[in-house]
């Protein structure tokens, strides 16, 4: 065997269908695209989503709601998270770059504070966004929120 005999495996490939040359091959005349009409012609393309004349899905379905250019997406991180990631790295302060090297948010997203949970430890939080019941708590822990 060498690169002047290879062939595929026997079954493994099909001779491609030569529409269009003469009626010797049975697929000349029309070519296996019906007789007349539009679908026959070529440059034929109907228009997306065009179905025969029924009224289209896109007209049928009524349009509803809107997107909200203004509105500003919060990551929310809870009293309870706050509190585990002070726990293991001994912190005072917890601010935007503990809970990026935690792998809570990514660099872009902004953070609110939620009051899920409770806080033990005196702490000093640094955030984009706090709920009423997480600057409850913790100003009673003793800590300080810090708005960014």
């Amino acid at each position: 065997m060498n690169l002047s005999n290879l062939k595929p495996a026997e079954g493994s490939t099909k001779t491609r269908k030569r529409i269009g040359r003469g009626p010797g091959s049975g697929l000349g005349g029309t070519s296996t695209r019906g007789h007349k009409g539009a679908k026959s012609r070529s440059g034929y393309s109907k228009k997306i989503g065009f179905e025969g004349g029924q009224m289209p899905l896109q007209r049928r379905v009524p349009k509803f709601g809107f997107k909200n250019i203004n509105r500003v997406e919060y990551k929310a991180i809870n009293l309870d998270t706050i509190q585990k990631l002070a726990e293991a790295k001994n912190l005072q302060t917890v601010g935007i770059n503990d809970f990026i090297e935690a792998g809570f948010i990514s660099s872009s997203q902004l953070v609110k504070v939620l009051g899920n949970g409770t806080l033990t430890a005196k702490l000093d939080v640094q955030a984009h966004a706090f709920s009423k019941t997480a600057v409850a708590a913790i100003e009673a822990a003793g800590g300080q929120v810090v708005k960014l």
